[in-house]
């Protein structure tokens, strides 16, 4: 039997219900349109805790003027289906209304973090990230949340808020789920036209092509950038938004690959914004 809770109120006491009986929950947030990805993450919860919750909810306040988000796709009906086979107990299904009602005035912001990779693209996405999970852990009351690891950022700032704000609550990574041809999994690759599917992975092409060199031996970021940037371009429909090689807990900036390194990208093909990432260990 899978609950589906459309109210605050209604999932609140749900949550309460379960600590009652002493039971401990996992979550995954998500926007909904569900792939493999977040099939994922479910498979990571299930096990950690008694109760599986996911929320769908597509958060306006991390989407910025001109952005997507009228477009966001959508199937409700398969994401019910998909989380009934991965064993979820409760779907949290808000909407706009419910989240944010009148007069709705608090965000929560981080000073650093945001700064840097997606943040200087998108200057409202992360305070909107911050926010809603904020909200969604004070409504669910989860032990355990899943997010996965494509959105490094995303997780940074998570685990920086949990620790700053002292949730109860254990932060877990999943890995990116990618398909067969290497394109990380995500909900706006509906978006893409069938010639544009052929160029976005470039973005994965293009994070192999910078562990061979930093394999043989190159470490000058502006010379492994320019060589990403070359080859991203060599594909129709592409627009890059940014390259960045990185400190993976701070996400500043490095010159040379000396250290565990994060290489981030964003890459426009036609209206799609594809994001990926890896973590580079030089030998």
């Amino acid at each position: 039997m899978m609950d589906i809770l459309k109210t605050k109120a209604d999932m609140q006491a749900w949550s309460a219900a379960k600590k009652r009986e002493g039971k401990t929950i996992s979550f995954v947030p998500t926007m909904g349109y569900l792939h493999k990805g977040h099939v994922s993450l479910l498979e990571i919860g299930k096990p950690l805790s008694d109760e599986l919750v996911l929320s769908i909810f597509v958060n306006p306040t991390q989407f910025g003027p001109n952005e997507d988000l009228d477009a966001y796709p959508s199937n409700i009906r398969n994401d019910l289906d998909l989380a009934q086979q991965a064993g979820v107990t409760a779907v949290f299904l808000p909407d706009k209304n419910e989240m944010y009602g009148p007069n709705y005035q608090t965000r929560v912001s981080l000073d650093h973090l945001p700064q840097y990779l997606c943040g200087r693209s998108r200057p409202v996405h992360f305070g909107g990230v911050a926010t809603v999970v904020t909200k969604l852990f004070n409504i669910v009351m989860p032990d355990v949340a899943v997010f996965g690891k494509k959105d490094f950022q995303q997780l940074a700032i998570i685990r920086q808020m949990v620790k700053d704000l002292d949730f109860n609550i254990q932060i877990i990574g999943g890995e990116i789920i990618r398909e067969e041809d290497g394109l990380a999994m995500s909900s706006r690759n509906a978006y893409l036209t069938p010639e544009q599917r052929t160029s976005a992975v470039c973005l994965s092409k293009a994070i192999r092509l910078l562990k061979q060199r930093v394999a043989k031996g190159i470490r000058s970021v502006p010379d492994l950038v320019k060589e990403m940037e070359a080859f991203i371009l060599s594909f129709e429909y592409t627009r890059i938004d940014y390259i960045e090689l990185c400190n993976p807990r701070t996400l500043e900036p490095v010159e040379t690959v000396q250290a565990e390194t994060l290489v981030a990208l964003a890459v426009e093909v036609g209206k799609s914004r594809l994001i990926d990432n890896a973590l580079i260990e030089p030998t």
